[in-house]
């Protein structure tokens, strides 16, 4: 859902994240979320935290500059009225983490493809660019400003025997409050549910109004495979301190068994050795799936499936554009191609849990 526009190698490269309206169910109003205190008196502030939400058809109301002369991704042009501005961010800023991912060391179309990928969250942390400067004057490592892991964690988790592998525990008379006790090496453990974190999400679910027969239920009718949402008491502690709302979007999904798939083809004499074709997709909308994958050819060499759904082409996701527009992203470069696909079942499964 991002604008991309490019200047010439004498200006500075711009990417233009259009506005959206607020939404507030997002966290609270905050203009600044802080994590440190001043680095020792010595002109170094504080990083600050903001989640920006947006829908399919908007972008994030701000731009990302690359610039002769100055260091870091630089926050620059925050529209009037959108999101960016709402928020916090403050023209100037240097972006350092995407998503829980520290970015001040990435090359800037890395950084801003994250931003891309990320969908219609992301949760961004910047510092002021006097700050920023003074820091990279004394040699500070920027990384160290900022939490080792604020990411939630998705897990699937697979019922042996034993059953789940972990239990549930709940303060008397409240809702939504749900503490994991997690067996060793049992099928929590081992899907990488940590001890002692805190259940957000049962199956794409909010567990927030949950009262604890309510949700043994929601786990009984599971059947043998359940996707949990969760976070350690330090990642529940991050947002809850800065009034974020913790949603699977900002998840780490590693440890789940569904993966997308980035396929390089370098086309042939014969071509690519596929077919794209539009259709309806099994989670609703319309989407691009790979067809008559053709033995032998570079397609088919590179690891693509029939069915097959691309979600972006070289490294721009190919949300709300239609089959013409598709095609002609593949064709952009003239002898290769970078897809980023995923299987049928991995789609179904990401749809279910709300990404």
């Amino acid at each position: 859902g991002a604008r991309l526009s490019c200047t010439n190698m004498a200006s500075p490269a711009l990417y233009h994240f259009r506005k959206f309206e607020f939404n507030p169910k997002v966290g609270i109003d905050n203009p600044a979320l802080t994590l440190t205190e001043d680095m020792d008196g010595e002109g170094v502030g504080e990083p600050r935290f903001y989640l920006l939400t947006k829908d399919s058809t908007e972008t994030f109301g701000f731009c990302l500059h690359e610039e002769l002369g100055c260091q870091g991704h630089i926050i620059r042009q925050i529209e009037l009225g959108g999101v960016a501005q709402r928020r916090g961010l403050q023209d100037g800023d240097r972006l350092l983490q995407v998503n829980g991912h520290f970015v001040d060391h990435m090359d800037h179309l890395r950084v801003v493809q994250k931003i891309k990928a990320s969908g219609n969250q992301v949760l961004l942390a910047v510092l002021d660019g006097d700050s920023y400067e003074a820091a990279k004057s004394l040699g500070r490592d920027l990384s160290q400003l900022l939490p080792d892991d604020i990411r939630p964690r998705l897990c699937h988790v697979t019922k042996d025997k034993s059953g789940f592998g972990f239990s549930v525990s709940c303060p008397e008379g409240t809702k939504g409050t749900f503490q994991l006790s997690v067996l060793q090496d049992g099928p929590a453990d081992r899907a990488g549910v940590p001890p002692g974190s805190w259940l957000l999400e049962l199956n794409g679910d909010s567990v927030k109004s949950y009262s604890h027969t309510q949700l043994t239920k929601k786990l009984k009718q599971s059947g043998n495979k359940v996707t949990l949402l969760v976070a350690s008491s330090a990642v529940e502690e991050f947002y809850r301190l800065r009034g974020l709302r913790v949603t699977a979007a900002l998840a780490d999904t590693s440890r789940l068994p569904f993966k997308v798939r980035e396929l390089h083809l370098v086309k042939g004499p014969a071509g690519y050795g596929f077919l794209l074709k539009e259709d309806d997709c099994s989670s609703g909308g319309v989407g691009q799936f790979l067809w008559d994958v053709d033995v032998g050819l570079p397609a088919e060499q590179a690891g693509m499936k029939e069915g097959d759904r691309v979600l972006a082409v070289n490294g721009e996701s190919i949300e709300g554009l239609d089959h013409e527009q598709t095609v002609h992203r593949i064709r952009a470069r003239e002898d290769q191609v970078t897809l980023l696909v995923i299987d049928p079942a991995g789609d179904e499964f990401y749809h279910s849990v709300g990404l």
